[in-house]
């Protein structure tokens, strides 16, 4: 259902089935029922997400590790002086935190995640659908291979100074080159520094992830050197495990940059708030997924919701002046820009876990909702909140919207101004017998909603901006 002030545009009045049924969804206040006590409020904040949840399983497992190594006679001494066992605890940690980040890789953890058919439990699907908090391996298995690689340096140089062998200097100097690029990427990764310096944190991420990288093969070769005795370097270097897997690792991060390619785009205007991209360059994305795209590819990269419409090839990309890029891709229109990758699954995607699924989007949010309401694979009914959606978005936006979903609601905050959007979510919810809630909109409401659902029992899912 469509509410529309009394001056709206005439087409769009005739658009609504009942006005006496959009003016009962707008009057204030439904019968949304209190949260579920304390307990349920606090595990449903975002302090205890399922995001930080995994930094602490990956925390607490290399805790539980070392306390399992000093209660099997060894001597914390010995764990923190024996260079493979503290070389292998580095590599396995930050192998985790470089692939679990891989395009491939989160298209697979969607895949398996959604998987499950709808007859499983409930109470099963809603702990599947929170499958895109997987950054929160990335995050600890980055402090904990940072944290052991600070040992692993300690150590060398430990074996250095003790005359221990074997330990040369060069190995150590890169060790603390390494050491201090670790330390400056996890830093600037830090939830305060990444919003303050958003910029330099993805620069720090990109450069000192590649510097990273070179170090970690020159510091590996150096290791294995000191350690390989009589035996040949080649035997050596085939032999080491690490060696393998930063060949893995290596092909991961190159991956996403061997597609890289600059394509054509054409760009639709609506108005000065709004650019509709069209890209038809040989790929027609899965719905829910995602394209970054970037003007200069050594620096800014930006990700968009895809959206692809049944039975045609290529797809759009909506994209709101959100910032100093998107205002100057909006005000600049560029004829070509670059991609890399492949479209990678995002939050969206865990729509398919639940029989019938509510869409809550503000503004462009509407964007990475559509390609799920154009499939109608999964019964939905969708609650937008926008200002003057035809003026704002253009015509042909909206009437495709509305031809599959006749009875969405969409709130003209400029006539109406802004509306409970918790409240809208739990009548939309109960009035469709939906099993979910998906929330696209900015950080501040996505909690609002995401939380209170949540802390009513009720599944709701979100963007957490991690990356």
């Amino acid at each position: 259902m469509v509410s529309a002030p009394a001056t709206a545009a005439p087409a769009l009045v005739r658009e609504l089935p009942s006005l006496q049924r959009a003016v009962e969804v707008l009057t204030p206040r439904s019968e949304l029922p209190p949260p579920k006590g304390v307990l349920r409020r606090l595990v449903n904040s975002p302090r205890f997400m399922h995001y930080n949840q995994l930094i602490a399983l990956v925390l607490v497992a290399n805790l539980a590790y070392l306390a399992w190594g000093t209660t099997h006679g060894l001597a914390p001494a010995a764990i923190f002086l024996d260079l493979g066992l503290i070389s292998n605890l580095v590599l396995a940690n930050l192998s985790l935190a470089i692939l679990i980040r891989q395009q491939h890789v989160i298209n697979l953890l969607f895949k398996i995640a959604t998987s499950a058919p709808t007859f499983v439990p409930l109470a099963i699907r809603r702990r599947l659908g929170k499958v895109y908090h997987f950054g929160g391996l990335h995050v600890g298995g980055a402090i904990a291979g940072t944290s052991w690689f600070a040992v692993l340096v300690a150590s060398l140089t430990y074996h250095l100074v003790m005359d221990l062998p074997p330990a040369s200097l060069a190995t150590i100097v890169v060790g603390y080159q390494l050491l201090a690029v670790l330390v400056l990427i996890v830093a600037m990764a830090s939830p305060s520094m990444r919003q303050r310096f958003h910029d330099q944190f993805e620069l720090s991420h990109r450069f000192g992830g590649w510097t990273a990288l070179l170090l970690f093969w020159v510091h590996s070769l150096l290791l294995i050197n000191d350690h390989r005795g009589a035996v040949a370097l080649a035997d050596a270097l085939i032999a080491s495990p690490s060696v393998w897997m930063l060949v893995v690792l290596t092909v991961s991060v190159a991956l996403p940059w061997l597609r890289l390619r600059k394509v054509p785009v054409e760009i639709v205007r609506p108005s000065s708030h709004v650019a509709i991209a069209r890209f038809d360059h040989g790929v027609t994305p899965f719905a829910g997924s995602s394209t970054t795209l970037s003007r200069n590819p050594l620096m800014d990269w930006h990700a968009f919701a895809n959206v692809p419409s049944p039975h045609q090839d290529g797809f759009r990309l909506t994209i709101s002046r959100a910032g100093d890029w998107t205002g100057g891709f909006i005000d600049d229109m560029p004829s070509h820009v670059w991609v890399k990758g492949v479209p990678t699954a995002g939050v969206g995607n865990i729509d398919k876990l639940f029989k019938r699924v509510v869409w809550i989007a503000t503004g462009s949010g509407i964007g990475p909702c559509l390609p799920h309401l154009l499939s109608g694979e999964v019964p939905a009914r969708l609650v937008w909140s926008t200002r003057t959606p035809r003026a704002t978005y253009g015509d042909d936006l909206v009437d495709e919207l509305l031809a599959v979903q006749p009875d969405a609601l969409i709130w003209d905050t400029d006539a109406r101004g802004r509306p409970d959007l918790l409240e809208l979510a739990y009548r939309a919810y109960r009035e469709f017998d939906a099993e979910a809630v998906i929330c696209i909109s900015n950080k501040k409401l996505t909690w609002q909603v995401v939380t209170g659902l949540e802390s009513r029992g009720i599944p709701a899912y979100g963007a957490i901006w991690d990356s």
